[in-house]
């Protein structure tokens, strides 16, 4: 593999596997350029596996007037639906409404947003009554309740879309390699960057690579990288936390999202049905340290739990919370980093006087167009004959119209059937890994020869989404995940245990203890 790597000239090397970085390689090799991405851990170990699950065109930036970045999300959300439909699909929100102002206020607000979205919208919002408001969400607090706006949005799976942009990417000719960390950068006599330094960290091997052009594309890393450039760099990243906090289905049952616009402190909140569970979110809270595994703060759960308490007829208790997830938004500083609710989400692209190129910013809906534009500047830094971007129009690995709402394969598009044929071969593997779940064993040795899984953890947070589900579940079977790895890719014992006591260390940081 190190020679391989040593051995091309690259013409755009990207360092960070999220979605920007993904998105970036899909887009580049796609024009035919020779395309490395490197990631230093998992696809979307970080940010972009921690999102509220929604691809939306924002509503709050409708609010705070940001109707350029409300376009492109409400035109990007139309792609991402017509390209990736097994992944993306149309989900309805109500706004309860307390207040004699709140309806028509709401109601006006959500035309516009129709009206914006135009022909790509999603279904028509409209004003509910009180009765109709309770049909939909049965457990709605009635106390003072006046009705309620529904409006259409779309929803995904961020790491189920991550792995497919990974398999797109790889099928467009990029190589893509987890767990491979960019070290250093390789430069000219005159300071021109020419290459870098790698580690393989899963072998520890070293190698160097050459390129005509890096992306820096690490979301709220992206300061670290610049400073391995030139460490005299200002910074351009600041990060606020969000939090969430999964629940099970009877605290919201039906098809229907709330959003809360407005809570006590300004915040939108979200309660999503997502994969037969409930996702309350979210918080946003200004951090100074950035990690891939941010831990909560007591008053964020706190915050989530009194919140939903006065939205919803059965209020959460702790002991209520299967599983807690937090991630950093990667914001683009403006004068005032102190309020980061209001800092907006719109991508910048930096390019710096030796030719380290920064994708920054923005938003998991908009991570086609922010590829799009990083790599038409890329190209020009680096040379290359000038290609359109084709990714418009370019399905993502797994496209398929054919999709059963409860069937639990489903978010596999075609490859769907591929794993069915696997355990047509193999019937051991239609065995569930964990009674309360429909995920198989199946699915796990499909994700270790198909979808770079290298460990249990790739498997039970990312491929599947058990570890986001129900931490204690997904502890409970990680044993067993492991023993198939082990048998799978002929690991040892010590491997096994290891593996174990790692994932069930870092799972327990998703438990309210």
């Amino acid at each position: 593999m190190a020679n391989d790597l040593e051995n091309i000239h690259w013409d755009i090397v990207i360092i960070g596997g999220g979605a920007t970085g993904l998105g970036c390689a899909i887009d580049a090799a796609s024009r035919g350029y020779k395309t490395l991405l490197l990631e230093k851990e998992d696809y979307g170990k970080g940010t972009s596996g921690k999102s509220t699950k929604l691809i939306h065109g924002g509503v709050r930036y409708l609010r705070q007037g940001n109707i350029s970045l409300v376009l492109e999300s409400l035109e990007e959300r139309a792609l991402l639906k017509k390209n990736a439909p097994h992944i993306v699909h149309d989900l309805k929100l109500i706004v309860p409404t307390y207040k004699w102002w709140e309806n028509p206020f709401y109601g006006i607000g959500l035309k516009i947003y129709d009206w914006l979205a135009g022909k790509e919208g999603i279904g028509n919002s409209k004003i509910l009554s009180k009765k109709e408001t309770v049909h939909l969400l049965p457990n709605i607090s009635q106390k003072g309740l006046r009705g309620g706006v529904i409006y259409h949005d779309a929803q995904f799976d961020d790491t189920r879309l991550l792995i497919n942009m990974m398999q797109t990417a790889k099928e467009q000719g990029a190589t893509v390699l987890n767990y491979h960390e960019f070290l250093s950068f390789t430069k000219t006599k005159e300071g021109t960057i020419d290459g870098g330094k790698i580690n393989d960290t899963r072998n520890q091997k070293q190698y160097t690579v050459k390129a005509k052009a890096i992306v820096n594309a690490t979301g709220v890393f992206s300061d670290s990288i610049r400073n391995m450039n030139k460490n005299t760099v200002s910074k351009i990243i600041t990060s606020s936390q969000g939090v969430h906090i999964v629940l099970d289905k009877h605290f919201l049952p039906g098809d229907a999202a709330i959003m809360i616009p407005k809570t006590d402190d300004g915040r939108v909140l979200f309660a999503v049905p997502w994969n037969n569970k409930v996702i309350i979110g979210t918080t946003d809270t200004p951090v100074e340290e950035y990690s891939c595994e941010p831990k909560p703060k007591k008053e964020e759960i706190d915050f989530l739990l009194t919140h939903t308490a006065k939205y919803l007829t059965k209020a959460p208790s702790r002991s209520d919370v299967k599983s807690i997830f937090a991630g950093l938004r990667p914001l683009v500083k403006n004068g005032n980093t102190e309020n980061t609710k209001s800092i907006s989400r719109k991508h910048v692209i930096e390019v710096s006087n030796n030719g380290l190129i920064t994708i920054a910013g923005g938003k998991w809906t908009t991570y086609r167009k922010m590829a799009e534009d990083t790599i038409d500047k890329s190209a020009i830094i680096a040379g290359l004959p000038y290609v359109k971007s084709n990714t418009e129009c370019l399905h993502i690995h797994g496209y398929s119209n054919k999709i059963l709402p409860n069937d639990f394969l489903g978010v596999y598009g075609t490859d769907a059937d591929l794993i069915l044929e696997l355990i047509e071969k193999r019937p051991e593997l239609k065995e569930k890994i964990h009674p309360d779940y429909a995920i198989i064993k199946g699915q796990v040795v499909w994700a270790i020869h198909n979808e770079d899984a290298k460990t249990i953890e790739d498997l039970l947070a990312r491929r599947s989404r058990l570890l986001f589900l129900d931490a204690k579940a997904s502890i409970e079977c990680a044993e067993g995940v492991a023993e198939i790895f082990k048998q799978e890719l002929n690991l040892s014992d010590e491997w096994k245990q290891e593996e174990v006591l790692g994932f069930t260390k870092l799972a327990k940081q998703y438990l309210l203890h």
